[in-house]
């Protein structure tokens, strides 16, 4: 191998570990706006990372009402992020899973409501 093939691997290398360190960068405020069975709905999400931990909240307004929750289980493995929102159902806590590749300044999830649904959504980071 010649010394510009070295070179060149190893700016290959370099680039592409920038390019993954910041795929798994979701720490901050994203935002979202889907329609769904019960109509539109926005979305405010707030992500800490802390190594693979994510943990934060996400407020929904949807219906006329907003609500707040806490994330749980929630994990940032390389580009891969995942979580749970609770969801209080007249009374019934119902689980709406989060699974996601992050791509720059989007997240395209894939959203399981209690296993009564399904929806594509995508999250965009929110520009100060």
């Amino acid at each position: 191998m010649t010394r510009w093939e070295r070179l060149a691997m190893v700016v290959a290398l370099v680039l592409g570990l920038a390019g993954a360190a910041r795929a798994g960068d979701v720490a901050g405020t994203w935002t979202a706006e889907f329609d769904s069975q019960i109509g539109v709905q926005k979305y405010t999400y707030v992500f800490e990372v802390d190594g693979e931990t994510l943990t934060g909240t996400a407020e929904g307004e949807r219906m006329g009402d907003t609500a707040k929750v806490e994330i749980t289980d929630g994990k940032v493995v390389g580009d891969k992020v995942t979580f749970t929102e609770m969801l209080d159902f007249q009374g019934q806590q119902l689980p709406i899973t989060y699974e996601g590749t992050v791509e720059g300044d989007e997240i395209k999830f894939t959203r399981n409501v209690a296993d009564f649904a399904t929806e594509e959504i995508v999250a965009r980071r929110k520009k100060d």
